[in-house]
């Protein structure tokens, strides 16, 4: 049985020509007005937040009470990502995605979309309660490589541990290509890589108009793995990729590194 699960529009496909930023400070509607943080000498910057995925690791309450809602995946933490004035939610059921601003130690989020899937209640909870936290200003009393610690409007304060992205890692933004992957893995053998079994991948190609294109190329045996990724068997995927050069490999290592950024389309083709 085949089920394309997911197709997304040129919008998110394109990555060949750049858009223009939007700066943070133009990023919310200007008409929300917002009290301006005392001054504590903390310089915040959308840099600092953009250099990190942060993992929500503690929550509290304006009583010093844990918030467990916030917390119904043990392995899987909320998480909050910023670029280009957006931030984005996951971790919970649903994808949350604004525009935002900063105001000194502000940080203002505009209006939250989200995806709309249904989950288990626990899941489910856990994303109102994340986009009620988020629905007003919160105030940013700390934040450095390792820790961002925020204060929303009701007194309640979330910490987050930052984990560098995968520009911060490597250096640099990366070269955005699509690979389709498929459903089953093969057996390959590669240096120090005895009985392995290998992705088979090829590259997929889209117009201008973001129209996925015939394919020129055969598949073949990708040995190595994609960072982020987890295959599937009986799964058909085509992925969009951040590709980065790695700096002074080993000897049996690969002289570029792949980042999932986006699962573009997933196809169920059974065994």
């Amino acid at each position: 049985m085949r089920a394309a699960l997911l197709t997304l529009p040129l919008a998110l496909l394109t990555a060949c020509a750049p858009s223009t930023p939007t700066p943070a400070s133009q990023a919310v509607d200007s008409q929300t007005s917002v009290s301006p943080a005392e001054s504590t000498g903390l310089t915040v910057d959308a840099s600092q937040l953009g250099a990190n995925h942060w993992l929500l690791t503690s929550a509290t309450d304006a009583g010093n009470q844990p918030i467990d809602v916030l917390f119904p995946n043990e392995d899987v933490p909320l998480q909050l990502d910023f670029a280009e004035g957006r931030i984005h939610i996951s971790g919970g059921c649903n994808q949350h995605n604004g525009s935002y601003r900063l105001e000194q130690q502000t940080l203002v989020i505009g209006p939250l979309a989200a995806t709309e899937r249904a989950c288990e209640p626990a899941l489910m909870a856990a994303d109102q309660a994340i986009a009620a936290q988020f629905s007003k200003p919160l105030q940013v009393k700390a934040i450095d490589s390792g820790q961002l610690l925020l204060v929303s409007a009701d007194g309640a304060t979330l910490s987050w541990r930052g984990e560098p992205t995968a520009q911060t890692r490597f250096g640099g933004p990366g070269e955005t290509v699509f690979w389709e992957v498929t459903p089953q893995r093969k057996p390959c053998s590669h240096g120090v890589m005895a009985n392995a079994q290998c992705l088979q991948v090829r590259p997929v190609h889209y117009s201008a108009e973001g129209i996925k294109q015939p394919a020129s190329a055969d598949f073949s045996l990708f040995y190595g793995e994609i960072e982020g990724y987890q295959h599937q068997p009986g799964t058909r995927n085509i992925l969009r990729l951040k590709r980065y050069p790695v700096a002074n490999p080993p000897a049996d290592g690969s002289s570029l590194a792949y980042v999932l950024d986006l699962v573009v389309e997933s196809e169920n083709v059974g065994p």
